[in-house]
């Protein structure tokens, strides 16, 4: 009686369960709008306040700039003294670890969740990104699913880092290789106060 999308027909218990699932998607959706009206507020405690309510973990010292996007808040987890520039979008349907002393520039997209393309269905698949601490990420560069970028790493500007980057490199293009090594490998620096209205 009752079909998926696939076709398949579905018992009672499944279908109710696929409306359940439908209530929670669009509740989501809501909270996430919610979260992207809040980003645009030019008050750093007040965004950091409902991002918190929201499930995000934020470090001490951190904030997150204006006009960020979130997919799911409930997985995104930010250090301490890291600053995310304007625009980013993090994914958060899989774990996203952010370290300490991360700074992150302005349109950054974080990804975790993908379409297989050899699924007959085209499923989505999630994995977890983890940034680790004292890391810089240049304007506009694509952190896709499964990556983990080094401590100290430095990711430049329009990057798309499809796979590992080493501690202390330097990564650049698309797909992202490494093209240096960053000379100073006992970083103790702090980033300091974020730009007020941003």
């Amino acid at each position: 009686m009752f079909k998926d999308k696939t076709g398949r027909s579905l018992s009672l218990g499944e279908f109710f369960g696929k409306v359940i699932n439908r209530f929670k998607n669009i509740f989501l959706e809501l909270h996430v709008y919610f979260l992207h009206c809040v980003g645009f507020v030019p008050s750093h405690s007040f965004r950091r306040f409902f991002y918190r309510l929201s499930g995000i973990k934020i470090g001490r010292g951190s904030t997150i700039h204006t006009g960020a996007r979130f997919y799911d808040p409930r997985n995104i987890k930010v250090g301490e003294d890291t600053i995310i520039g304007e625009g980013v979008v993090l994914d958060g349907r899989a774990p996203i670890a952010i370290g300490d002393h991360v700074d992150m520039a302005s349109e950054v997209i974080i990804y975790n969740s993908e379409h297989d393309i050899n699924d007959e269905n085209f499923a989505a698949t999630d994995q977890p990104v983890v940034i680790k601490d004292y890391v810089f990420i240049g304007p506009r560069s694509i952190i896709l699913p499964g990556v983990t970028i080094g401590e100290g790493a430095i990711v430049a500007a329009g990057c798309v880092v499809t796979k590992d980057v080493p501690p202390y490199a330097v990564v650049g293009g698309v797909p992202a290789k490494v093209i240096g090594e960053r000379k100073l490998k006992t970083l103790k620096y702090k980033l300091g106060r974020a730009r007020l209205f941003r």
